[in-house]
């Protein structure tokens, strides 16, 4: 249940993208909520609306183009949508840090990692610039990057790909941040590395209290992590659950399809291959959104209401709530 003791409230976030192909309703009535010090999955395909709902909340989605249209993103009673930039930009990177998709893109080739994290210390808590060199190695060391008093002095092409991540880790947490946001941060690492990381990110959040929300399409990483999950379709969550419900009595079809397509120990079919199931036909576009449930083309349980209108969110009690016909009644 929601409570004013909530760390981050989100509600009716809407989130457009206004181009010459028409309006993307990339997030569309997004409401959730995190407590702190827990962590959340925000489970979906590609193109559901995750890493938009994460841009939004960060107040860096692309302007002109995206547009927040509509709703409240509330952190510490504070309405983020309604403060100045500058006044943003002091909580960004300093009480909530995100973690990008891909660090290649996300750290500054032409400047070492030293001088990266170093800059948050300087920025967001006036250390001087030795200060934060010292820290930044410190940081280095914490996230467990081998030799990080040689590593601070690297340019990020010469880091591998785990390594690229943890400093990205590093700089997301230089300044103790209240919630860490951490979009697909094991998608372009080996089954390995991906583990070493998930396994850093719990280490790190019980030695910081951050209250984490993790982006991914991936239910098997959000089953290692995660207390609740928020899984989303096309801009919109669909199934809201303690993670044992999620698992254990999921309620959406789409919530079931995903778990039939993970792969799983012990089952096997014919000739000794295991089959997996998958979720028929294509995400709809953001453009040209179906009458009636977003999910009705693909689902195998459509009702004639599914075509007609859209449901509404139900709580099933012990919060777990879904947004289907199956459960909305007729």
């Amino acid at each position: 249940m929601r409570n004013h003791s909530d760390l981050l409230q989100v509600e009716q976030l809407k989130t457009y993208f206004y181009t010459s192909e028409g309006v993307a309703k990339a997030v569309d009535d997004v409401s959730f909520f995190l407590r702190k010090g827990e962590t959340l999955g925000l489970v979906g395909e590609s193109g559901c609306g995750k890493s938009v709902t994460a841009l939004s909340i960060m107040r860096l989605v692309p302007e002109p183009q995206g547009r927040i249209v509509h709703g409240r993103v509330r952190f510490d009673g504070i309405n983020l949508l309604k403060l100045p930039l500058n006044e943003m930009r002091r909580i960004r990177g300093n009480r909530i840090s995100m973690i990008f998709q891909e660090p290649m893109t996300s750290l500054n080739p032409v400047f070492t990692i030293g001088d990266q994290i170093s800059e948050m210390f300087v920025l967001h808590q006036g250390l001087s610039k030795k200060e934060g060199w010292d820290r930044a190695m410190e940081m280095l060391r914490l996230v467990q990057i081998p030799s990080p008093e040689r590593r601070v002095r690297d340019y990020p092409h010469e880091l591998s790909g785990g390594m690229r991540q943890r400093a990205m880790i590093a700089m997301a947490l230089s300044c103790d941040p209240e919630i860490l946001i951490a979009d697909e941060p094991t998608t372009a690492l080996d089954v390995t590395i991906q583990a070493q990381v998930l396994d850093l990110m719990l280490k790190l959040k019980e030695d910081f209290d951050a209250a984490i929300v993790l982006i991914t399409h991936d239910l098997g990483v959000v089953a290692e992590i995660a207390q609740r999950i928020e899984v989303m379709y096309a801009g919109k969550v669909v199934e809201e659950a303690e993670s044992l419900a999620i698992f254990g009595d999921p309620k959406h079809p789409y919530t079931r399809g995903l778990l039939k397509s993970i792969p799983k120990l012990g089952h096997r079919a014919r000739h000794g291959r295991q089959r997996l199931e998958e979720i028929s036909g294509i995400v709809p576009s953001l453009y040209e959104s179906p009458p009636g449930c977003s999910f009705y083309p693909r689902c195998p349980e459509t009702m004639a209401i599914c075509r007609e209108r859209g449901p509404e969110l139900i709580d099933l009690g012990d919060s777990h709530r879904v947004r289907c016909w199956l459960y909305n009644g007729r």
